[in-house]
């Protein structure tokens, strides 16, 4: 992904009229990688995890605070499902049009058959906003939570919000 995929990320937040602040910054591939960079607002970065199920029948694309570790057992648990694993590579590009280093809700603008449940931890409702990929990771978009939301539930996909 590359400035295009910034710019589709950019022009649909412009169309749905959605207030955001994009930081530029080198290749960050890893939260570390994020928070050793210059950035306004390191407490607000988010990690973004792509994780399916062991039947490859249900994919979800997990938001959390950066500092959180996730139980896949609980979360399992929490979605009624199976056991979750984290998704390949080749789902990552196939379901979202991202790569590793990139994964972010807004992948969802490339999930035209909404195959992605997004799931957000309940404890981002309290943060005014988010830092979180274009679709490339040399840039990182502050975005307000419940935007966030409006932006996935107009592309179709499911979002769940719980306690991670």
């Amino acid at each position: 992904m590359s400035v295009e995929a910034q710019t589709e990320v950019y022009s649909l937040l412009d169309a749905m009229q959605i207030s955001y602040e994009v930081t530029e910054h080198p290749p960050v591939f890893t939260i570390e990688e994020m928070i050793s960079v210059d950035i306004k607002h390191p407490e607000n970065v988010v990690k973004n995890l792509f994780l399916r199920d062991d039947k490859k029948r249900n994919y979800y694309l997990v938001v959390m605070d950066k500092d959180k570790q996730v139980n896949l057992k609980e979360l399992k648990d929490k979605l009624g499902g199976r056991p979750l694993r984290f998704a390949s590579e080749e789902d990552l590009y196939k379901y979202l049009k991202l790569t590793k280093g990139a994964v972010t809700p807004f992948g969802v603008i490339h999930d035209p058959e909404h195959s992605v449940v997004v799931v957000i931890d309940n404890a981002l409702r309290s943060y005014d906003f988010i830092g979180i990929h274009p679709n490339t990771n040399t840039a990182t978009v502050w975005i307000g939570v419940n935007d966030l939301v409006r932006l996935v539930e107009n592309q179709g996909n499911r979002i769940l919000f719980m306690d991670i």
